[in-house]
């Protein structure tokens, strides 16, 4: 259970990062203005840099983790447990079906209007995949201190 609240402590903390510095490089121009920017995306290439490091895979087998051992639990450790898991599946899901082939279209799209608005759109969503995401962290958190406290 540690490793799966380490990860998505550092899931929520690099998404707030990546959305708020790295993602601005992609879509605002130095002036401010609205524009995609796919060399900037692929000269980060994040997705495969860093993310497929932290959660693509490993966040993604803890997750399972999680859930089996976590569906074996009894009590408030369960509920938690299995809230966490679940809130992290919904992560997992949301990246794998859209994020990810969304962000593979756009590193090869030029700059358009259509571009931006999805580019717009993938940096709206991703708020709310950080708040999944926090969700799971702090459900995370109450079933470990429940695991814990009924040691």
């Amino acid at each position: 259970m540690w490793l799966f609240i380490i990860f998505l402590g550092i899931t929520f903390g690099a998404g707030l990062y990546e959305s708020r510095v790295t993602v601005a490089n992609w879509t605002k121009s130095p002036e401010g203005e609205a524009r995609w920017n796919a060399e900037a995306a692929r000269r980060d290439d994040t997705g495969r840099k860093f993310w497929a490091f932290v959660t693509t895979l490993p966040l993604t087998l803890l997750t399972v983790a999680s859930l089996i051992l976590a569906w074996r639990a009894t009590g408030d450790l369960r509920t938690w447990w299995l809230a966490a898991g679940f809130a992290a599946l919904a992560d997992r899901i949301f990246t794998f079906s859209y994020f990810i082939p969304t962000m593979v279209r756009l590193m090869r799209a030029t700059d358009s209007p259509a571009s931006r608005a999805t580019a717009t759109q993938w940096a709206n969503l991703g708020y709310v995949r950080l708040a999944i995401v926090l969700v799971a962290w702090i459900a995370a958190l109450k079933a470990f201190s429940l695991l814990y406290r009924n040691q």
